[in-house]
């Protein structure tokens, strides 16, 4: 198969290309490591994402908005003690996303690691 030949995929593989499935609300590396960090527990603090995700405090709320805003997390403020704090939980859109991600991610590996005719 070479580049150059736009068919030739379509005789190597079955189906669309596996990125076509990536969504690029989740695919992000922050939004996507949210989305995992908040599948890992019933909720997670806005401290150890941004320490877990190495991202600044602006960086991440913004992340944090376009998440809250497609429906795939919640984010509750409260407080701890008289400390203001932020919660995030992962949403059932937001589990079923990362599902759909990992999928797609999945069957990206396993056309790069299936081998060729002819290789």
């Amino acid at each position: 198969m070479t580049v150059d030949d736009p068919t030739a995929a379509q005789d190597d593989q079955e189906g669309p290309h596996p990125t076509r499935a990536l969504d690029d609300t989740v695919h992000q590396r922050v939004r996507l490591g949210v989305l995992t960090i908040a599948h890992e527990a019933d909720r997670v603090d806005f401290g150890f994402l941004k320490e877990q995700l190495a991202v600044t405090d602006g960086n991440l709320s913004r992340h944090l908005r376009v998440l809250e805003d497609s429906g795939l997390i919640t984010v509750e403020k409260g407080y701890a003690g008289r400390r203001p704090r932020t919660w995030v939980t992962l949403t059932r859109e937001g589990a079923h996303a990362l599902d759909a991600e990992l999928r797609a991610l999945r069957a990206l590996v396993r056309r790069l690691e299936t081998p060729r005719d002819g290789t």
